[in-house]
């Protein structure tokens, strides 16, 4: 088998891959992107029609990537001519870290608002509250979808060779600035590769890096049809109290409008622990009635029983913190999954900061996960 030689190779063609991919390519970078699938497959964690946006955080290191992130979707629906972002606001109730965002926000002179629960239900008739709810208003949703597809489009616009149905048997490290990735037709040898594989990061790195315990999830969430197709509806998040009602042992819930498709609500990171290739896309019968019970109590405005499943993965090291660090010619990106679509765009940039020796947040580094794995 003959070897090509590139300047740079992405693995894996979900949000994180096609973003690298993408600010590579608008730096000039000679760069091919490997993907496994088909374009728009449902295999991994960047498919479907919604994800939630916002600038809101406790910890001021993801806020400034999510600012940063802001104005690169931006710029990439000016790019591409894709609409990407949609404002609706957002809302956080319940036992969550809300006075600590609200401090964070406060010191970085971000706006929010406090609201009363009557407000609240006031400005969106479609969900109840209790308590005091913060409310940010650039918060909204992103087209999932979309966003892969406009990054992978921009990104062959500048140059990019972007190609499915690639899937990568192997990854050799030559040397520091060498690195060999055989796929099933040919061998690329390049000077950095980045693995942005999702759930399969462990399968392909191996002992190339000191990757942290990634744990994948098959998650679990659905559509519910609103009652009113013309009611507001905020990206949100709600913690329940104790005891409260509709309250489970699966605790956080999320959500937000997904447009035609009605409104989207999950819990957080509960799903069963699977490989990815071996999944069965159906929901678990306890979380689904666990979730319309939520959705029943919560949310006035849907339908608990008009439900649509949806089957996708999370990747998740054990503090919820990213991995985007390089050892040699390896670049890595995994452990978004829960939190990480928001950030997209400014996550490539700090991977094609990576390939030209750069650093990352040492929040995400390859250090970090191993101090927080020996205190454990």
């Amino acid at each position: 088998m003959s070897a090509r030689t590139v300047d740079t190779v992405v693995v894996g063609g979900g949000a994180m891959g096609s973003a690298a991919a993408w600010q590579l390519a608008r730096r000039g970078t000679e760069v091919v992107l490997l993907e496994r699938f088909e374009p728009g497959h449902a295999n991994g964690a960047s498919h479907g029609s919604s994800r939630i946006f916002r600038t809101s955080y406790a910890d001021p290191t993801y806020v400034a990537l999510a600012r940063e992130a802001e104005g690169l979707w931006g710029e990439l629906e000016d790019e591409s001519g894709a609409d990407l972002l949609t404002v609706t606001g957002g809302v956080d109730q319940g036992a969550g870290p809300l006075g600590a965002t609200a401090e964070t926000l406060d010191t970085l002179g971000l706006p929010y608002e406090w609201l009363a629960a009557e407000d609240a239900a006031e400005r969106w008739p479609g969900l109840r509250f209790a308590g005091k709810v913060l409310y940010y208003p650039n918060s909204g949703r992103l087209h999932a979808d979309r966003s892969v597809a406009a990054l992978q489009s921009a990104a062959a616009a500048r140059g990019a060779e972007i190609r499915h149905r690639s899937p990568v048997r192997a990854i050799e490290v030559l040397g520091d600035d060498r690195v060999r990735v055989t796929t099933d037709t040919e061998e690329l040898v390049a000077r950095r590769v980045v693995v942005a594989a999702g759930a399969w990061a462990a399968d392909l790195l191996g002992d190339l890096v000191p990757l942290p315990p990634i744990t994948v999830t098959q998650e679990q969430p659905a559509h519910f049809l609103p009652n009113d197709p013309s009611t507001p509806w905020p990206s949100f998040t709600h913690v329940p109290e104790d005891g409260a009602p509709g309250a489970s042992r699966f605790g956080g819930v999320y959500g937000l409008s997904s447009g035609p498709e009605g409104v989207k609500v999950g819990f957080h990171g509960t799903g069963p622990v699977v490989h990815p290739d071996h999944r069965d896309h159906l929901p678990e019968l306890g979380q689904l009635a666990a979730l319309r019970e939520y959705v029943r109590h919560w949310l006035p405005g849907v339908d608990a029983d008009a439900t649509a499943p949806i089957s996708c993965t999370y990747a998740t090291t054990p503090d919820s913190n990213f991995v985007i660090d390089r050892v040699g010619p390896v670049v890595v990106a995994a452990g978004f999954s829960g939190h990480g679509f928001k950030f997209v765009p400014a996550v490539g940039r700090l991977l094609a900061d990576l390939a030209v020796d750069r650093q990352a947040p040492a929040l995400f580094s390859f250090r970090h996960h191993a101090t927080q794995e020996a205190a454990s």
